[in-house]
């Protein structure tokens, strides 16, 4: 099952040269999961190759606008080229109203449905096949949510010399077995997948910040997650600024992933001061080396844990 990040949009407030506003997409197999969706981002999915009519969910952190004004110009040009499939978004309150104000005074026709929800409270806000989205209330200037999309743990290895000597014939019953279903056999013997399976295998985790302070919501969020995307929208030297806008730094971003003991630890919402973001770097990596700077239209895939790893 592919699992891939994908940076639309990785500047903070100003779009940039090399940078557009904030956007981000999860694939799973054929599905996408945006969150946030600046300016221009119909534009960054044509250049991603993402196609306009896959199953799609969008998740909105907070309604500053460099976060949530490139929907309308997404479904405009969804529309445009003849989308069917519902469109869902989730966000806080006030999503609702926007998105009302612009389908009733931008006069443009949509050719899909829209599923608007508001999030009011933490907690799981989205059910899809085998994994779910969380979320939770970061620590920003305006109410601002953070993400999390949470595969559910899969069946462990399965061992056929255990089905064997159990006398499960080879075929349908070891497929059930494998899927987690227990089976009867002629005789009247229930099997249960644990007596030929190893431990259950943990899904991946990926978790997305939104603007934020460094909060401990967040890091319990993350807390072994595969990769965590957190802003960092000011240096270091800037803490007292970053601290007072409701945002991060990448040492303060750090701090967060090492308390939540993250795999990987990406950095975006870069402001326009830092052409060079990399010696952003410098302090954070002593604090938690396992850190990167994403680009634009960068791609991070996320592997499944492999057999050995799982039990």
């Amino acid at each position: 099952m592919s699992l891939r990040i994908i940076f639309l949009g990785t500047a903070g407030s100003l779009p940039t040269n090399d940078r557009s506003l904030p956007s981000i997409v999860i694939r799973r197999e054929g599905e996408v999961l945006m969150f946030d969706c600046g300016e221009g981002t119909q534009r960054q999915m044509m250049r991603a190759g993402i196609g306009f009519n896959r199953k799609m969910t969008v998740f909105i952190t907070h309604m500053h606008g460099d976060h949530v004004l490139g929907l309308p110009g997404m479904m405009q040009t969804m529309s445009l080229l003849g989308r069917d499939k519902p469109l869902k978004i989730y966000g806080p309150p006030g999503i609702k109203a926007f998105i009302e104000a612009v389908t009733s005074t931008v006069k443009f026709w949509l050719s899909f449905p829209i599923e608007v929800s508001e999030i009011e409270v933490d907690g799981t806000v989205y059910n899809g096949g085998g994994y779910e989205v969380r979320a939770v209330w970061a620590d920003h200037s305006i109410p601002s949510l953070a993400y999390a999309l949470i595969e559910k743990p899969r069946p462990g290895k399965f061992y056929p010399e255990k089905a064997i000597a159990l006398g499960i014939p080879k075929g349908p019953l070891w497929s059930r077995l494998q899927r987690g279903m227990d089976i009867i056999l002629p005789e009247g013997r229930v099997i249960k997948p644990s007596d030929v399976l190893g431990p259950p295998r943990p899904g991946r985790k990926i978790v997305y910040s939104g603007d934020t302070r460094p909060s401990e919501k967040i890091a319990e969020l993350a807390s072994g997650a595969d990769v965590l995307i957190h802003e960092a929208t000011l240096g270091d030297d800037l803490i007292e600024r970053a601290e007072e806008e409701g945002h991060s730094t990448p040492s303060g971003a750090a701090r967060v992933a090492l308390k939540a003991n993250v795999k990987l630890l990406v950095l975006m919402h870069i402001s326009a001061r830092y052409s060079e973001a990399e010696r952003l770097l410098s302090g954070a990596r002593r604090i938690f080396p396992n850190i990167i700077i994403a680009r634009d239209l960068e791609e991070i895939e996320i592997p499944l844990l492999r057999d050995s790893e799982g039990s």
